[in-house]
């Protein structure tokens, strides 16, 4: 695939490797951020990843846009060729799915949804093809998530879902954005699954909440002290759906600052995935099981 690159006022070239998402395009994405680091390009300010894409951001006192536009199609080649192999973490993080505050937050918000007679979990499981929404639930937390961005609020995460894109569960954003979400709603909207950072306007399905922190600026949070964000692109998320009793429990952790995500790092090589994509999902998830 050829990269479409494009200049954002005068400090900023835009790449775009596909207008839509597979894991295969933010591969090729991440190798060219990473190929920009590696060079270290004089004049290059900023390099931020996206879920298909990737921006530059440079001084152009510095460095021209047609000078740096000929050194990033330089590395496209190379880029496409990547051996797609990224030594990453698999982090577990627990959901408390038909949680009371999401359920709440969307009624106060019906009249904006498609349809305003069910509730987010019932409208998704539906249109998804599934008869319950224990059935949707256990789908959505029975197998990982690829990190493929963070970002448009700080540490919010988008999530990729690591199945065959025919079983890939889809729901449309709210017809018209809510102006209230709990911090730390799972969210969903087109083929992406979020987790709100903070609490704030949004437009996906809600469909519980996680009580662990995911954003900490002020480094309080015992596992955010080194990274004020849990995640980064290229992370494998697993969430384990937990229900009141442990959500309290881990509430109660959280506050006594003794609580931790399961974090184990791992390989995650994309055509060993494509060939096998149950097989690498449950090695994948062995790797929680041995805590």
């Amino acid at each position: 695939m050829s990269i479409r690159f494009s200049f954002g006022g005068d400090e900023h070239i835009f790449g775009e490797v596909s207008e839509e998402m597979s894991l295969a395009s933010f591969f090729t994405g991440l190798s060219m951020t990473k190929a920009v680091r590696d060079a270290n390009i004089p004049g290059v300010t900023e390099i931020c990843p996206a879920n298909a894409s990737f921006q530059i951001r440079f001084d152009p006192d510095k460095i021209s846009p047609q000078d740096l536009l000929k050194e990033l199609q330089s590395f496209e080649a190379a880029a496409a060729q990547s051996d797609e192999t990224l030594e990453t973490r698999i982090i577990e993080l627990p959901v408390y799915f038909q949680d009371p505050w999401t359920h709440e937050t969307g009624q106060r918000f019906r009249e904006r949804h498609q349809d305003p007679s069910s509730t987010d979990l019932e409208y998704s499981a539906r249109i998804n093809g599934y008869a319950t929404v224990e059935e949707f639930i256990a789908a959505y937390s029975g197998q990982p998530w690829f990190v493929s961005m963070v970002g448009f609020v700080a540490g919010l995460p988008w999530l990729y879902q690591m199945v065959e894109r025919q079983r890939q569960i889809e729901a449309p954003k709210y017809l018209r954005p809510r102006t209230d979400t709990p911090k730390l709603t799972i969210g969903h909207g087109g083929c992406f699954a979020a987790i709100y950072s903070v609490r704030g306007a949004g437009g996906y399905q809600m469909y519980g909440v996680t009580p662990a922190p995911i954003y900490d600026p002020t480094r309080q949070v015992n596992y955010l002290r080194d990274e004020m964000c849990l995640f980064k692109p290229g992370d494998i998320v697993k969430f384990k759906a937990i229900d009141r009793a442990e959500y309290d429990a881990t509430l109660e952790a959280i506050e006594a600052n003794t609580f931790a995500p399961t974090i184990r790092p791992c390989t995650f090589n994309l055509a060993e995935f494509n060939r096998d994509i149950a097989g690498t999902n449950a090695k994948l998830m062995e790797l929680l099981d041995g805590r």
